[in-house]
């Protein structure tokens, strides 16, 4: 597994995309590959997304029974590469947390970021993710800050 290669859902691409800070993800990892549904869902092709199709339909279908068409195929994508994968949803991180992925969140990657220097300052991303409608409990928040001295 390199660290440096990742699969996502669409969340954080939603999510950095409506802040104008997609160009973190490239910035934090070599390699970002998503699942044809969660290219679907986000609906921007970009020369550094690589879309990736999972091969085991099985473990896929098996995926849609608890959680939605683009987590499904993220998480077993991730699963079959053994890569780290981005996805915020609770459901969806509880399911691949018990197949042993590793797993980060949207907030996870602006911490490595910022820990990395490809961003000045962790609290305006978070304020202006906030003002996205992208929901960070005042817990999480306070750890990220915390992580990164602020």
């Amino acid at each position: 597994m390199s660290p440096d290669v990742v699969v996502t859902d669409s969340g954080c691409l939603i999510s950095l995309e409506r802040i104008e800070r997609l160009e973190i993800l490239p910035a934090v990892f070599s390699q970002v590959l998503l699942p044809p549904a969660v290219q679907a869902e986000f609906g921007v092709a970009l020369s550094w997304l690589e879309v990736v199709v999972p091969t085991d339909r099985g473990m896929v279908a098996a995926l849609k029974l608890l959680v939605d068409d683009g987590e499904a195929e993220a998480i077993a994508l991730a699963y079959e590469r053994q890569h780290r994968l981005i996805i915020d949803d609770r459901r969806a991180r509880k399911v691949a947390r018990n197949l042993g992925l590793a797993l980060t969140g949207t907030l996870g990657v602006l911490v490595v970021a910022k820990q990395r220097g490809i961003i000045p300052e962790l609290r305006p991303v978070i304020e202006a993710l906030e003002g996205a409608s992208f929901y960070l409990s005042d817990a999480l928040k306070a750890e990220a800050l915390r992580l990164v001295g602020e």
